[in-house]
């Protein structure tokens, strides 16, 4: 019989919060390349997506965040309302530049209880966060 573990719910906190961070800037990133076709600034976008992955690495290995997921009763996963309604690209950009965001700080805060430097690194990344979404956003504009 194999023994139960016992689920570490800041691992759950982190799994769910560097999918999040990581496939709300890979949406903004689609935006960039395909709609504005801007190489250098979708260049940009993935390489927060790998900053993301590596700063993950020296928090917790991949097969506990994967032993804490638990998708089929996680009580927020039904949809809101406001997430089915976009108006246009530029919404949906900044729906998930705001999510990517969001993420990151979860992850700042949360990386705090199993190593700092990954907090520093995640830090850095928000801030990058910010001043991608103002040059996106600038050419969405246009």
């Amino acid at each position: 019989m194999l023994k139960q573990l016992k689920i570490d719910p800041v691992n759950r906190i982190l799994d769910a919060n560097l999918n999040r961070a990581k496939e709300g800037l890979r949406v903004c990133e689609e935006v960039i390349r395909f709609v504005l076709e801007d190489k250098a600034l979708a260049a940009d976008f993935k390489a927060l997506r790998h900053k993301i992955d590596f700063a993950a690495k020296s928090i917790s290995s991949r097969q506990l965040l994967l032993i804490a997921r638990n998708s089929s009763q996680d009580v927020g996963r039904k949809n809101q309302s406001h997430e089915m309604k976009r108006s246009s690209v530029k919404d949906i950009f900044l729906a998930n530049i705001q999510r990517a965001k969001e993420s990151v700080r979860v992850l700042e805060e949360f990386s705090k209880l199993k190593n700092p430097k990954p907090a520093a690194a995640f830090k850095e990344i928000r801030y990058n966060i910010y001043i991608i979404e103002k040059k996106a956003i600038a050419r969405l504009n246009r």
